[in-house]
């Protein structure tokens, strides 16, 4: 016997038993983002490794280690499985010419591939939302994302998340306070040594010192300049606008003055949003403002900003107060014997299906019993039996397969999809 090939470690199925409460999901989110008004957006998962190093950041975690990353034999090009959206998404419309008219509100929803470690609510292939507000320097637009993540919340019956709220400031303040942070963690090598990625990151990438989750550098973070006290004066009335519109519409928050993020492109707002119920994996969304990623990747110059949840880390959230059917709402199952009774049934499931019913049909090898359990199985709201008198007559015996005291009716294919489709009101 050949050995067994089994799914790529941390790129999971989505069994069938799972799927129903993906496709709750999919068609809440669809839903919520058509009531913003933006458009879906299509990219392909596989795009040049310059893409994601030239705006991710050379010195960031993602495109040192966790890229799928491999040279195409046929062109000896570098290419790389998407690890997230914004790069693609800014990178088609660059190519494209997609704010040409003006800005654009832009959605995708899709897998993206990082070789991390698996373990609950972390997989090498993952499922995310994204959103993108190409073209818009308002601070309107980044509370505009963070309140779109409030009603998503909200209609998902989503409960125990919180918002954090920080802000980047310019590239002028941030380059100000990189000097500043610097000279601090030059002071503390002995300290910074402790870790690797932050002792290699003291020049490199100072910044994500900052976010570093190892206990013994959280006392250097805590005494760590500020990156507020570098802020121009336009970047503190940037993220007063934004305090105040989340403010005036109820959404409460937590300012993190060392929240960072981890993709160099990030200025200004930054937000993320939290659970304590997924164990170490706590952000479930995030985002903020990247105004100079059009011109990172080859653009002109234009203002942006965007967030991506974790499709798999919300579902996490929905599982324990959502009960998704593992049926597939399935309207008719069609049992039938004999070889004139199959082609009959052939050809009476695809006239059922015309008139607008669900239908599935059984193999017809075994007794109408066994194809009756078949059909209960299914879920499907009725069970119709072909057999040659059926044929004959050019009809179908239709048996309600829910409620009591309901007959079996002998009817033709028209007359069942009436009964069938009267039987959902």
């Amino acid at each position: 016997m050949a050995t067994k090939i089994q799914a790529v470690r941390g790129m999971n199925d989505i069994l069938p038993e799972q799927a129903p409460l993906w496709e709750r999901f999919e068609d809440s989110v669809r839903d919520w983002l058509r009531a913003y008004g933006y458009r879906n957006l299509r990219t392909p998962v596989l795009e040049r490794t310059e893409l994601f190093v030239r705006s991710i950041g050379a010195a960031t975690d993602i495109v040192e280690k966790e890229m799928y990353t491999f040279t195409d034999a046929l062109n000896d090009e570098s290419l790389t499985l998407r690890p997230e959206g914004t790069a693609s998404c800014v990178r088609a419309a660059v190519e494209h010419n997609l704010t040409y008219n003006g800005p654009q509100r832009l959605c995708y929803m899709g897998p993206m591939f990082r070789h991390e470690r698996p373990q609950k609510g972390r997989y090498r292939q993952f499922h995310q939302v994204g959103v993108e507000a190409l073209g818009f320097a308002e601070p309107a637009l980044d509370a505009e994302h963070i309140v779109m993540c409030a009603r998503l919340w909200r209609e998902l019956g989503i409960q125990g998340v919180t918002l954090e709220l920080n802000t980047l400031g310019s590239a002028a303040s941030r380059t100000r306070y990189r000097q500043r942070l610097i000279k601090y963690l030059e002071k503390h090598r002995e300290i910074l040594a402790k870790d690797a990625d932050a002792a290699r990151r003291l020049h490199a990438n100072p910044l994500r010192v900052l976010d570093s989750k190892n206990p013994e550098l959280h006392g250097l973070i805590a005494q760590a300049p500020q990156l507020a006290d570098d802020l121009d004066d336009a970047s503190h009335k940037h993220f007063e606008a934004v305090q105040s519109l989340l403010n005036d519409t109820g959404v409460r928050f937590t300012l993190n003055p060392r929240l960072v993020r981890g993709l160099d492109y990030y200025n200004l707002t930054v937000f993320e949003w939290k659970t304590q119920r997924l164990g170490a994996q706590d952000t479930i969304c995030a985002g903020g403002r990247y105004d100079g990623l059009f011109e990172q990747i080859g653009g002109k110059p234009a203002p942006a900003c965007g967030f991506a949840l974790g499709i798999e880390r919300v579902l996490e959230l929905m599982a324990p107060t959502e009960t998704p059917r593992t049926d597939i709402a399935l309207d008719v199952y069609i049992a039938h014997q004999g070889e004139l009774a199959a082609c009959f049934a052939f050809r009476a499931a695809e006239q059922l299906r015309d008139l607008g019913c669900s239908a599935a049909l059984d193999n017809g090898k075994t007794s109408f019993t066994s194809q009756t359990k078949r059909a209960v199985a299914s879920g499907a709201r009725f069970v119709a039996f072909i057999g040659d008198g059926e044929v004959e007559r050019k009809e179908m015996g239709l048996r309600p397969l829910r409620g009591s005291g309901q007959q079996q009716r002998q009817c033709t294919v028209e007359d069942a999809a009436k009964l069938i489709i009267s039987g959902r009101e």
